[in-house]
């Protein structure tokens, strides 16, 4: 398809468009994971045939990939009810919703990771496991019979999520219509509060300097800096990494390996504390 091709000419994705882009993801979704976009490779590898479909305009087709090649990352299971209502939206308003797709997606998938991680990545495969291999221990194949018939099922309930997210993207976007811009926003300040919650629990950094006068030992980030505004180094870290991010200068993995080395020097000098 060439870039002569207008809005007019987009096909509408059939149950069978949907299903290939399901499997192609779950196939994919940890199998090219890497550490700067995280599942972001398995999303295009599993839409893009069906966003070929959705756009015939070259151009088009470009930034939806390219937009999907931003970070992702939740349980993989889970994952399958975001793309599929990415794709309604997509479809339903092309690249004006790349936006709200991206917005969508951030501020939904760690919610959505916290289900997932717990009742399907935890609980299913240690409860469920323990039982088929302790029956496989005592000699039953009973035990990976039930293993093998309950992934087959899930699989099943995989391709529902996808339909499910497909479904509910459609009528999203057809409820919304003229608001979708408000829902975009509201997405992005969804997400943004989802981050910036994890800032304190995942960022961590120990000043080791102390004020010391007479008798008076006072910790400054304890008894400064955290005073001003709890977890204030580990805000200001993460905004000096998201610039450095925005520049486009210094890829992740630069970012990372800076941090590491600026750590280090750090604590060599005892400003900072393990």
């Amino acid at each position: 398809m060439n870039n002569s091709n207008n809005e007019a000419e987009k096909m509408t994705l059939t149950k069978k468009d949907r299903r290939i882009a399901a499997t192609r993801y779950m196939f994919m979704a940890c199998n090219d994971f890497n550490y700067e976009t995280q599942q972001a490779p398995a999303v295009v590898y599993g839409l893009e045939k069906a966003l070929r479909k959705i756009y015939p305009n070259d151009e088009d087709y470009k930034k939806s990939l390219n937009n999907h090649f931003n970070y992702f990352n939740t349980t993989t299971w889970m994952a399958n009810i975001l793309l599929g209502a990415s794709l309604a939206m997509e479809e339903k308003d092309g690249v004006k919703a790349i936006d709200t797709v991206q917005s969508f997606k951030t501020g939904m998938m760690g919610p959505l990771a916290g289900i997932g991680d717990t009742l399907i990545w935890v609980l299913y495969p240690t409860i469920i496991g323990s039982i088929s291999a302790y029956m496989g221990l005592q000699g039953n194949p009973a035990g990976a019979i039930i293993w093998l018939c309950l992934n087959c099922m899930f699989l099943f309930f995989r391709y529902k999520l996808f339909d499910l997210g497909y479904d509910s993207g459609i009528k999203l976007v057809t409820t919304l219509g003229d608001k979708i811009s408000t829902f975009t926003e509201a997405a992005s300040i969804m997400g943004l509060t989802v981050i910036g919650a994890l800032i304190p629990s995942v960022v961590k950094i120990n000043l080791a300097l102390n004020f010391k006068v007479g008798k008076v030992n006072l910790n400054i980030q304890e008894g400064i800096l955290d005073k001003i505004m709890p977890a204030l180094l580990p805000a200001i870290l993460t905004y000096f990494v998201y610039k450095a991010l925005m520049s486009k200068k210094v890829t992740v993995i630069q970012i990372i390996f800076l941090v590491i080395i600026f750590s280090l020097a750090m604590s060599f000098f005892g400003i900072l504390k393990v």
